[in-house]
């Protein structure tokens, strides 16, 4: 029996092959597995999709859009049918709905944020532990340090985003400082991409705090402006608690810089907001309610809004008339020369338009008798939109007459010398109205309808009324003094003599007037 002898080098060298090629083996063997409890890991993580956090954001807030246009509506719909008490309540009601959902949105936003940070956070912890592990675990690394190597994998992933956030965070280093120099690298980009995170974080979510409610934030900033200069200027006491109540009712806490906002609209959509906004004045103004609907827009576009205080004077006597006013909230008094309050007027009554048409100085003055909230039309833009209007001219004409009507029939009482001269001059003013014909003219079309036929009836009956009283006998020094008026007299000067001692009629006479009932 031969025995054939092995070199031992031969030996040797197969065993250290074999040992290798089991510890190759094995190795990869235990990455296979850990790869599988990676990609098991991924797969969880993928899970969180199906919550749709996005998309949920995206519904929230769409939501809150529909329901806050859908509360305005309601109020709305409910704000002249409800008592004082009812309406403070269900404005203080929507009022922290809304609030509550801006901070909804609010928290909603800096969630987002949260919950990005935090996934920077696991991406970071990830990357702290894979470099390590792709290493085999080396002694002077963390893992190794802290005896992780055969942990439970949430034990592992635990103190791998501690470790990161605390980078992030700029709070330390984890448990441990890095001991190798991956470690520190490692370390260094964890810091940066953590500091970067926190900067990004703390602004935006500055930003959506500030967000919150800008228009509050503004108004806010406006009045301290309005304060400083106050007292840098030295104002008094009283001057500046009036300014400050100014700011609270007009403002009402929101500062909006409206005629920039309206600019950057299409006309056809500023049209629409505008027409919007003046809804309550058009629905409350019988002259608007009565009128044609295009006359009513390109009246409303060119209004300008305005605020006055109590004992605030909105026409000044004696001066010339650039705007009328239509009264959208509010009690104004007529003050005479005499300072005798000829009457009121009230929420959808107008002033100040008969000067627009006869380019007269004011007789009376305004005053304001609580706050009111007031729309200018200046004599520019009324005299534009009535030139392309010519009926609502005529209309607005002959309701001038109208009022000299009704102040006529209060002096009809005056026996005295002075009575019978003032219902003379009257009745020549009325003359004058009735008679002019651009005032009162045909239609070239003769198509005829109850605005123009309306008009015609108030014009011949004051016509009438003015021949009767023509049939009053004076005595001669009258009548040269009443025939010196009629050709020297302009007609403005007639106007400002005669509403010097005539009361102004109540708003009540407006509304019947502009129903075509006679007052």
């Amino acid at each position: 029996m031969r025995v054939q002898c092995v070199p031992q080098g031969v030996l040797t060298s197969n065993f250290l092959i074999l040992y290798f090629q089991d510890f190759s083996d094995s190795f990869q063997i235990l990455h296979a597995g850990r790869a599988l409890r990676i990609l098991r890991l991924a797969k969880l993580l993928s899970l969180v999709r199906l919550l749709r956090l996005s998309r949920l954001v995206r519904y929230v807030s769409q939501w809150e859009e529909v329901y806050i246009l859908q509360n305005l509506q309601k109020k709305h719909t409910d704000r002249r049918g409800r008592s004082g008490k009812e309406k403070k309540k269900g404005f203080s009601k929507s009022g922290l709905i809304f609030k509550f959902l801006n901070m909804a949105s609010v928290f909603m936003r800096i969630f987002n944020l949260i919950c990005m940070m935090l996934l920077i956070g696991h991406w970071s912890g990830c990357l702290q532990f894979l470099v390590p592990m792709l290493q085999g675990f080396p002694s002077n690394s963390w893992v190794a340090i802290n005896e992780l190597q055969e942990a439970y994998w949430l034990e592992q992933y635990s103190w791998a985003l501690f470790k990161a956030m605390s980078h992030m965070l700029c709070i330390g280093y984890g448990r441990f400082p890095p001991q190798s120099l991956t470690d520190m690298w490692l370390t260094m980009l964890s810091m940066i991409s953590g500091a970067t995170c926190y900067a990004l974080f703390l602004g935006h979510a500055t930003n959506l705090i500030q967000s919150l409610d800008s228009s509050r934030r503004q108004y806010r900033e406006k009045v301290k402006q309005v304060e400083e200069y106050m007292a840098y200027r030295k104002l008094p006491r009283d001057m500046r608690q009036r300014i400050t109540e100014y700011f609270e009712h007009r403002y009402q806490g929101k500062f909006f810089d409206e005629e920039l906002i309206l600019g950057e609209l299409s006309e056809k959509l500023r049209e629409d907001v505008i027409n919007y906004n003046c809804r309550s004045l058009v629905a409350s103004v019988p002259f608007f309610a009565n009128a044609d609907s295009n006359f009513v827009s390109d009246v409303v576009t060119k209004l300008r809004y305005e605020v006055f205080q109590p004992g605030d004077i909105i026409i000044k006597e004696g001066t010339i008339g650039s705007k009328m006013y239509f009264i959208q909230e509010g009690i104004v008094d007529i003050v005479m020369a005499n300072g005798e309050v000829a009457t009121s007027l009230s929420d959808g009554s107008y002033f100040g338009e008969i000067c627009l048409l006869t380019n007269a100085r004011r007789v009376a003055s305004v005053r304001a008798e609580t706050y009111c909230n007031l729309f200018s039309l200046s004599v520019d833009h009324f005299n534009a939109v009535l030139d392309q209007y010519p009926l609502m001219r005529k209309t607005m004409e002959t309701v001038a007459a109208e009022r000299y009507s009704m102040w006529f029939k209060q002096i009809q009482s005056n026996n005295n010398k002075q009575g019978l001269t003032q219902q003379r001059i009257f009745c020549l003013r009325l003359n004058k109205i009735g008679k002019n014909p651009n005032i009162m003219q045909q239609k070239d079309d003769g198509e005829g309808n109850a605005d123009s036929n309306t008009i015609s009836a108030v014009v011949n009956a004051l016509a009438a009324e003015a021949e009767q009283v023509n049939n009053i006998s004076f005595s001669s020094d009258e009548s040269e003094s009443l025939k010196k008026i009629n050709s020297d007299m302009s007609l403005n000067e007639m106007t400002q003599s005669l509403r010097m001692s005539l009361p102004r009629p109540k708003s009540g006479e407006f509304r019947a007037l502009f129903e075509g009932n006679s007052p």
